[in-house]
């Protein structure tokens, strides 16, 4: 029996390994497990615990994260899969295979910066960032597309608008999803926006998850909580998974967050923003934002609608109702682009990697 552990460092990194969950259970010979570090707070923790176990997935944890430490070292796992590299190092065995599926693929240069000499498997979306990533020395890549859009391979129209009607939402109107990120983001202009487009349109807001986990965001989900009512659904802190909410969306706004490539798998109309507010420092040094961003995969986005003022928001919107294929042609040719591969099996090329390596004991 073949012992798998996925250390999530967050909640919100589950909806990329649970297509890859599915894809073990459906093969024979392993054992599943998860656990989450001690420094994530114990209301998240508990939200992962709950999510796993729902999915016949062992939970793993500790009295404190020296004790979960060593549990994990002692079960002496034959593949670790991680979001970030993390604390990988302090949970693996010498004979462990350590894969990393990375938990975004937006605009951030992190991307590019998370990696450990560590690391025996690293997953990769797209032929572009496998070429950029092997030309930075990377050498431990497998390109498979993005796990986490494996389910949009097929969608239900019936289970969609039953899907609306749960959330007190007219599945007869256009349905929006505002996915914003954490930082920088566009929630403080758009949020008050949205109780007018909610006349028109059904409005669902999914929040990143530091909006209702971090102190110095938290206020994005108390303002989001204001306006959440008719015509409005909040998806609620512990609904980690934003998967089901493209499905049943007619379009995504957004701004600088990964939603914006993952939303191409549906090739429906992407509405960006083109503001945020920075905290004060950046607005000083605006060279030190430019540095946690991905500017040159920012400049070849040609597949959004742009959204230049929150004022415009109802008539972009309006505009994108009336013609959602305007930009299909682009969305199809950047979803080849961006996501290699957008036919469900991304986490079926990542468990025959894993088996390949494990069965050629290149560890």
């Amino acid at each position: 029996m073949t012992s798998i552990l996925f250390e999530c460092h967050h909640l919100y990194y589950l909806p990329n390994f649970l297509p890859i969950i599915e894809e073990f259970q459906q093969r024979s010979g392993y054992f599943l497990s998860a656990s989450i570090p001690h420094i994530i707070n114990d209301l998240e923790r508990r939200h992962l615990c709950e999510a796993v176990e729902s999915v016949g997935i062992e939970f793993i944890d500790g009295d404190n994260e020296a004790t979960r430490q060593a549990e994990l070292r002692s079960r002496k796992f034959d593949v670790v899969i991680v979001g970030i590299p993390g604390m990988l190092e302090k949970v693996v065995s010498d004979n462990t295979v350590a894969v990393m599926v990375y938990h975004g693929i937006g605009l951030k240069e992190s991307y590019y910066r998370d990696n450990s000499p560590r690391i025996n498997i690293r997953t990769v979306e797209s032929q572009e960032r496998y070429d950029e990533l092997t030309r930075r020395g990377e050498t431990n890549l497998v390109l498979t597309g993005y796990t986490k859009i494996d389910p949009l391979a097929s969608t239900d129209s019936q289970k969609n608008s039953q899907f609306l009607e749960t959330l007190n939402l007219s599945p007869e109107r256009p349905t929006l999803l505002y996915a914003p990120t954490f930082y920088p983001s566009s929630v403080e202009q758009v949020l008050p926006k949205l109780l007018g487009l909610a006349q028109e349109v059904n409005v669902i807001i999914k929040l990143h998850g530091f909006s209702w986990s971090k102190r110095r965001y938290r206020y994005h989900s108390e303002q989001a909580k204001q306006i959440s009512g008719e015509g409005i659904y909040l998806v609620t802190r512990e609904d980690y998974n934003i998967v089901p909410y493209y499905s049943v969306s007619d379009m995504l706004l957004s701004d600088i967050s990964s939603t914006l490539f993952e939303y191409l798998a549906l090739d429906r109309p992407i509405i960006q923003t083109t503001f945020y507010k920075p905290r004060f420092k950046h607005r000083i040094l605006k060279s030190r934002l430019r540095k946690r961003l991905d500017l040159a995969r920012t400049e070849k986005i040609n597949f959004t609608q742009h959204l230049n003022h929150p004022e415009e928001l109802e008539a972009v919107v309006s505009e994108t109702v009336k013609n959602p294929d305007s930009m299909s042609e682009a969305r199809k040719k950047a979803a080849e682009r961006y996501l290699y591969r957008t036919d469900g099996k991304a986490s079926a090329r990542l468990v025959n990697a894993i088996e390949e390596h494990v069965g050629g004991g290149e560890r």
